[in-house]
């Protein structure tokens, strides 16, 4: 019994080593097959051609000079954007009892100036504090410092 059972796992062995041998050969002739053949029709097309068929499969085919171009473009275009400033306007309503914080306070909301606490300090500088009326104002962010405060703070 000894006998039979080393025969067949001897038998069992080898055909597990015979088989994988074969299906490990058998994909490797049809890798080969495929790419020889792919290699063989790409070999047959003109530059058109394959222009076409890449385009009918939904790529985008140009050429390193129009794609340099179209890049240094959308840096530009990108440059132009990031250059562009925004501009802020407020419309705001001074009342009785305002002072020159409270502005400067509704003022760094609308973008208008950085820091209301420096706002009240440079209108202090001026001396022009006491020069708030009520009223309705409108500034925006292109006009000077100077000129946010002269048309706020009118003698």
């Amino acid at each position: 019994m000894n006998k039979l059972s080393s025969f067949a796992a001897g038998i069992l062995l080898a055909t597990a080593v015979t088989g994988a041998v074969y299906f490990s050969e058998t994909g490797k002739a049809a890798d080969n097959t495929v790419k020889k053949t792919n290699t063989a029709e790409t070999a047959k097309l003109s530059n058109s051609q394959m222009k076409d068929k890449l385009e009918h499969a939904g790529y985008v085919v140009q050429t390193k000079a129009a794609y340099d171009k179209d890049l240094a473009d959308a840096k530009s275009s990108a440059e132009k954007s990031a250059k562009t400033k925004t501009v802020n306007r407020v419309v705001f309503q001074v009342t009785d009892g305002m002072t020159s914080i409270d502005v400067g306070k509704l003022l760094e909301k609308a973008n208008i100036v950085d820091d209301a606490f420096q706002f009240s300090k440079d209108v202090e500088k001026k001396g022009v504090e006491n020069h708030l009326r009520p009223g309705t104002y409108v500034v925006d962010s292109t006009m000077s410092y100077d000129k946010v405060i002269s048309t706020i703070f009118k003698k």
